[in-house]
């Protein structure tokens, strides 16, 4: 059975009780002098009606209910007017990251096959150079148009100016988008959004972290903004480029925080840790949120900081797939350290009402039926799999990757519900607590048995002049070798590597896991995903790791061949127990 839902539909009612109230404000970029341009303001009753006359124009140009539409414009309040009115009339959405390889995007694009193409001149640029999308018969463009450019997004507004209510009636379960993952494991895959998603998505945000209307968010990661009419917040678009948030410029979101009394945030773990670098307070800021990846626990620390002590650090766990899974706050997270540190994983908290998180034996075959005997019990480590309403069933046009992530699940009652296999692996604590111990498709499997990258790369992080390390396995699986590729603290001299490098084996020998390590490998700074720039690019590390090893070999070779040698480290220290979740 479905019912009528839309994400929309919130902003009718939002207009209606806080008409005046500021939905959206796009900072002015600094002018000569240092002078302030007019910022842009949407007020909810401007977001409602401007999204009314562009949901009419684009009926009167041929946008119908179930249409696709690929949408490549920046995070401008172009942007959030087109998405509510594509919601409006039941348009479907496609967003691909645009900083993503071109013959990816392509493909995305192709696979999604939209019959429109929505974006900023340049978008409709490369469109016509590549052949992005060559069956969007209509065409809009936000901004100045090209001769490839179709109407402008004023011209569609114009159509449909006055217009009243655009509401479709769409259920729970029409398509509402079709988000593509970032693809920072393997090739992007579009997600199916339905109505029902999004709208269980702004309840179990609101529920999660006690959110309540007339806060002032600033949403660092463009889709997050889409919430903010939907919980009553005023979004401040920050001025930085949002596929780049490591480079996002700290003084410029303090003068955002400071000028509009922003008391909420979200960014990725990257942009977390340029404010806690720059190391200025941030007393207005009552709840931050991160997620895309762990949070360091020195950042962790270091924002916690600068906050107030009544502020909340949220780490939310999650996938475009399904959001929220699990949250934990920082005061908690912090108090699992040591834990993580000693091999643990990390902490992601507990799950989010009403999610149902179980944790199944590790394997890449198909599950098509949920069975009781697949679930593990706590301490037991495999793959992390959720259900709940949050939680989307499929692939747009991909059976193969929908059949290896979801399993159906026949309900006591009488039917069935999709559970999503996360592709993380994890494991319960005796408290309920959810513990991340990595990507399975990044496990490193030796004749030993398996690491994991989240159980091992903590151990390693403690070390002062280390930024970052990454677990990859080179060889044939089941057989490789486990190296550990190090990314230090910038200014490091190059002849101080070597002691590095000893020191870290010294502190994988005080572990049963990490003591199997004995390769060790400097990378000058390790690839990560465009979206949040906080997934570590392991896949990118071990084909970089087994050419550098097989560099390595010959070089070694010839030395042996001259008469050269190696030295042979000293013996492992006193190892411990395996860490928890490992077993015996």
């Amino acid at each position: 059975m479905t019912t009528m839902q839309n994400i929309a539909a919130v902003l009718p009612r939002m207009a209606a009780e806080r008409g005046d109230a500021v939905a959206m404000r796009c900072p002015g970029k600094r002018g000569f002098g240092g002078l302030a341009r007019y910022d842009q303001v949407l007020t909810y009753a401007g977001l409602e009606q401007r999204s009314n006359a562009i949901a009419a124009g684009l009926g009167s140009i041929g946008l119908g209910a179930g249409m696709r539409a690929a949408l490549m414009v920046r995070p401008t309040p172009e942007f959030f007017l087109l998405m509510f009115a594509l919601f409006k009339r039941g348009i479907v959405p496609v967003l691909v990251d645009p900083g993503i390889p071109r013959a990816a995007l392509k493909r995305c694009l192709a696979e999604a096959d939209p019959q429109a193409f929505i974006g900023i001149p340049l978008a409709h640029a490369a469109r016509a150079m590549l052949g992005w999308a060559p069956n969007a018969g209509i065409a809009v463009t936000v901004g100045r148009r090209w001769f490839w450019g179709g109407r402008t997004l004023g011209e569609v507004e114009a159509l449909g100016a006055g217009a009243g209510p655009q509401l479709a009636d769409t259920s729970g379960d029409a398509v509402a988008a079709i988000l593509f993952t970032s693809g920072s494991t393997g090739l992007p895959k579009g997600v199916i959004y339905r109505h029902r998603h999004f709208v269980a998505q702004v309840e179990m945000l609101r529920d999660a972290f006690g959110i309540t209307a007339g806060g002032v968010d600033l949403p660092t990661f463009p889709p997050f903004a889409l919430f903010d009419p939907a919980l009553g917040l005023a979004s401040i678009i920050p001025d930085m480029d949002p596929t780049r948030p490591a480079r996002a410029e700290p003084h410029r979101l303090h003068e955002a925080i400071k000028r509009f009394g922003v008391d909420q945030l979200f960014g990725s773990p990257a942009l977390i840790r340029v404010l806690a670098d720059h190391g200025k307070p941030l007393p207005t800021l009552r709840r931050v949120t991160s997620a895309g990846a762990p949070v360091p626990a020195d950042v962790v620390a270091r924002i916690r900081a600068l906050l107030p002590d009544d502020a909340q650090f949220w780490t939310p766990y999650g996938a475009t797939e399904c959001l929220p899974v699990a949250v934990i706050e920082g005061r908690e997270l912090q108090g699992t350290r040591e834990l993580s540190e000693h091999g643990a994983g990390t902490c992601v908290g507990r799950p989010v009402a009403p999610n149902v998180v179980r944790i199944i034996g590790i394997s890449d075959a198909a599950i098509p039926d949920w069975t009781d005997d697949l679930a593990l019990p706590p301490g037991k480590l495999g793959e992390i799999t959720v259900a709940g309403p949050s939680c989307t069933d499929a692939y747009f046009r991909r059976d193969d990757a929908t059949a290896l992530a979801k399993i159906r699940e026949a309900l006591p009652a009488g039917g069935e519900r999709i559970v999503h296999r996360m592709g993380d692996l994890g494991w319960f604590d005796g408290d309920g607590r959810l513990w991340f111990c990595g990507r399975k498709s990044q496990r490193v499997l030796t004749e030993l048995g398996g690491l994991y990258t989240e159980q091992v790369e903590p151990v390693f992080n403690v070390h002062p002049q280390v930024r970052r390390t990454a677990l990859v396995g080179v060889g044939q699986r089941g057989m490789q070798v486990p190296v550990l590729c190090v990314e230090l603290e910038p200014g490091i001299a190059t002849d101080q590597h070597a002691r590095i490098l000893a020191e870290l084996e010294h502190i994988g020998q005080g572990f049963a896991h990490t003591g199997r390590i004995t390769t060790f490998l400097v990378h000058p700074g390790f690839p990560v995903d465009i979206r949040h720039n906080a997934k570590i690019g392991r896949e990118q590390l071990a084909r970089w790791a087994a050419k550098d090893l097989a560099r390595r070999d010959r070089l070694a070779r010839r030395a042996a061949g001259k008469g050269g040698g190696t030295d042979d480290g000293g013996g492992p220290a006193d190892r411990g127990a395996p860490p928890p979740g490992l077993g015996a």
